[in-house]
């Protein structure tokens, strides 16, 4: 039973064929979401190997095509791809139905709050590298997006995020509770929505906050040159 094929299948099939839509106009802006989906997928899959090597999860082959890629599933590889792609479809109809930024004015206070909780927790939990790993990075990319950005992309990343957890309760909540996904508790700290691990709540910020910086880094780059061609 491919299961983690399906659900990648669906993961992805609504927000891609709605990519299309007048006034969200997905499409035009993959010349961004591409290459920063490649980025955050060659880092995100380079962890995976590292921390499936290690023990610190695994994968049910009941659920598997059998099809391996660097001694990961073909699934999971397939992962970084549509994941980040739903989860950018949902920032942008997001941008584009609800033009004003009603957590810009939060976006700061709820960072700085954060990342005070992520690196407290990871300071006392060293040894679940899970858990102290993801954190530490998560802390680290809010200040490097903050650095750049300041907050003008992270009240509505914070929306989308939020959005974002409802799909992401319902997938995740299938690949950990037969678990298709295994994790082992020595590695986090033990504590699950239902099956989920609650890291992998931040461990997914991670992942779409990298990839959002990285599209809207290059989208800003891409207007920049076409105002100075304007210009000329």
């Amino acid at each position: 039973m491919y299961l983690y094929l399906y659900l990648n299948i669906f993961t992805i099939l609504f927000p891609f064929a709605l990519s299309f839509d007048k006034k969200v106009a997905f499409f035009k802006n993959w010349d961004a979401l591409f290459p920063a989906i490649l980025l955050n997928g060659l880092l995100f899959i380079l962890w995976d190997v590292l921390f499936t090597k290690a023990g610190i999860w695994g994968f049910n082959e009941e659920y598997l095509t059998g099809i391996y890629i660097f001694n990961l599933p073909l699934e999971e590889i397939l992962f970084f791809l549509t994941v980040p792609y739903a989860c950018v479809f949902i920032y942008d109809v997001l941008n584009a139905y609800i033009p004003k930024d009603i957590l810009q004015p939060y976006a700061k206070p709820v960072a700085m709050a954060l990342m005070m909780v992520l690196i407290l927790v990871a300071a006392f939990n060293a040894s679940a590298l899970y858990t102290s790993i993801t954190f530490t990075l998560l802390t680290i990319l809010h200040l490097v997006h903050l650095r750049y950005f300041g907050t003008t992309y992270l009240g509505r990343f914070y929306l989308a995020y939020l959005v974002h957890l409802v799909p992401f309760l319902l997938v995740n909540g299938v690949l950990t509770y037969l678990p298709i996904v295994w994790y082992n508790d020595s590695f986090n700290l033990g504590l699950r929505i239902v099956s989920i691990p609650v890291e992998d709540t931040m461990y997914s910020m991670l992942m779409l906050l990298l990839t959002i910086s990285v599209y809207e880094a290059l989208r800003q780059r891409k207007s920049i040159k076409q105002s100075e061609l304007i210009a000329v």
